[in-house]
Order: C-alpha cells, then structure tokens, then sequence
C-alpha cells in the first residue's frame, strides 16, 4: 500500500503532466495494446475471404457476422487487417528504431572519443549520407534488395543512422572533458568502458528524444513504401498496405483507405506530442523557456 504523502506527491505529478500529453498517452496505449492482443481480439481472420461480402460497409452483416468496419476487395474484414496491420506497421517502426540507434550512436561516440581520423571519416560519411533524400534512399534500397519484412527493417534502419550520429557525437564531445570522466581514465578504465558505461548514460536524454521523433518518422516510411507496394507483402497486411489497395476504390469504398489512414494520423500524432513533450521535460533550455 502507498503512504498518504506518496499518493499526494504521485497525484501531484500527475497535475503537472498536460492534458494533451494525458490524452495521447491513452491513444498511444490503445494502439500498442490493439497490436499486442491482436490476435485475441480480431474478429475473423485477416485473410479469410468472402467474395460476396466484398467493399461493404461498415456495419455490414453477412452470414451472422458482422463487419464492423467494412471490409475490402476481398471480402476480408477491415477491422482485423486494421488491428493486424497496427502489429506490423509497429514491429517494423520499433525494429528500425533500434537498428539505426545502435548504429548511430556507437558510431558517433567512436567519433567523439577518438577524434582524428576516425572523427574525419565518420562525419563525412554522415555528411554524405544526409545529403541523400532518406525516402529516396529507401526506396531505391528496396527495389535492389526486394521487398520483405526484415529487409524493409534494415533498410529503414540504415537510412536513418546519420541523425543519431550527430547528437551522439556532439554529446560525446561535451561529456568526454567533464572531471569525471578524467578520473577514469586515470584509474585505467579502457575506451569502451567509458563509452558505455560513463558517456552513454549521461547521452541518453537527447538520444530518447531523437528516437521518439525517428519513431513516428519510421512510421510514416514503411507505410509509404507499403504503400507503393516495396513494404510489406500479401497476404500480410500493413496500415500502407491496406490503403494502397483502397486507393482503387476510394469512390466506392472509401473505408478501406479512411480506417487505416485515421489510425495511422493518431498513432503518429501522439508520438509526436509526447516526444515533444519529453524534450521539454530533458532540454533545461526548453523547460526555462
């Protein structure tokens, strides 16, 4: 059981926080537990067709079954390729995410620590890669290597590292003289240790924040290339995806793009407002602002 004071000072926090930053938390939620629980709480198999029941309506019954939110060119239900897709779409933002984090920051630490040289190179190369379009990028990417769920995750992934890069080294740079870290090089700790174990902890503030805005960036990415047919393949389905197909019946099945389309704008939308709100809680300049 919480004390008395506890529960005040948690209530009291829980005051501070914006309501806006309450509310997307709550849709972020939902979203995640919607991909999570997915497959107990899809009403049908997301590939399971039904010819005559196809570009139906939201609300629509068929043999005894209702389809909630419509259902597509196929006759599949709406509602659980809906909730299929948020799984994958999400799999692929998060595995990109940590691809192009561990990438970047290890090799912008490397670059901080160990200047000369090596700092040349590895700037330069984000310099270069920066310069490059990331969508453009991608998606000359794919069409070389084919699409497919882990290579669409490596490739997001390996487009996206630069950014990491940057702040990483920047930071390194700003922690590397800092008394310290001095001391434990004096104590004989080796250059990984320190990087790890010293300078990455006292990084991480900037670095979540540029991992919450790459996330919902991903985001967008893999359902732009599902979209345009590089991503996800059928039968699987992805927020991209599903609206590609719809695109072809927008007229007459306006659902099918509208669905996943509103999912897809709420789920980057309150990534969006809670990364903002994260930097303002980690940038001292942002909270004196």
């Amino acid at each position: 059981m919480m004390s008395s004071s506890a529960l005040a000072t948690f209530a009291g926090r829980i005051r501070r926080v914006p309501l806006s930053v309450i509310v997307v938390s709550v849709i972020l939620v939902v979203i995640v537990a919607m991909a999570v629980f997915a497959p107990w709480i899809a009403p049908q198999d997301p590939n399971k067709q039904a010819l005559l029941a196809r570009l139906k309506p939201p609300g629509y019954v068929y043999r005894g079954i209702t389809y909630l939110l419509g259902t597509d060119d196929l006759g599949r239900d709406l509602l659980s390729r809906t909730l299929y897709g948020a799984g994958v779409s999400l799999s692929v933002a998060v595995l990109s995410v940590v691809v192009s984090t561990l990438v970047g920051v290890s090799l912008g630490m490397i670059a901080g620590w160990f200047r000369g040289w090596v700092e040349t190179v590895i700037m330069r190369l984000v310099d270069i890669m920066m310069s490059i379009p990331a969508v453009l990028l991608a998606v000359l990417t794919v069409a070389v290597l084919g699409p497919g769920f882990f290579k669409l995750v490596l490739v997001l992934g390996l487009t996206r590292w630069p950014r990491y890069t940057r702040v990483a080294y920047a930071q390194t740079l700003q922690v590397s003289g800092l008394p310290f870290i001095k001391a434990s090089e004096l104590a004989g700790a080796g250059a990984a240790r320190i990087l790890f174990h010293h300078i990455l902890p006292n990084i991480a503030g900037p670095l979540l924040i540029v991992a919450t805005s790459e996330f919902g960036l991903m985001i967008l990415m893999e359902s732009g290339l599902s979209f345009l047919g590089l991503g996800i393949q059928p039968p699987s389905s992805s927020w991209g995806s599903i609206m590609s197909v719809g695109r072809q019946y927008i007229e007459r099945a306006w659902w099918i793009v509208a669905v996943p389309g509103a999912f897809l704008f709420l789920l980057v939308f309150s990534v969006n407002v809670l990364g903002d709100w994260l930097r303002d809680q980690l940038d001292p300049r942002s909270r004196s602002r």
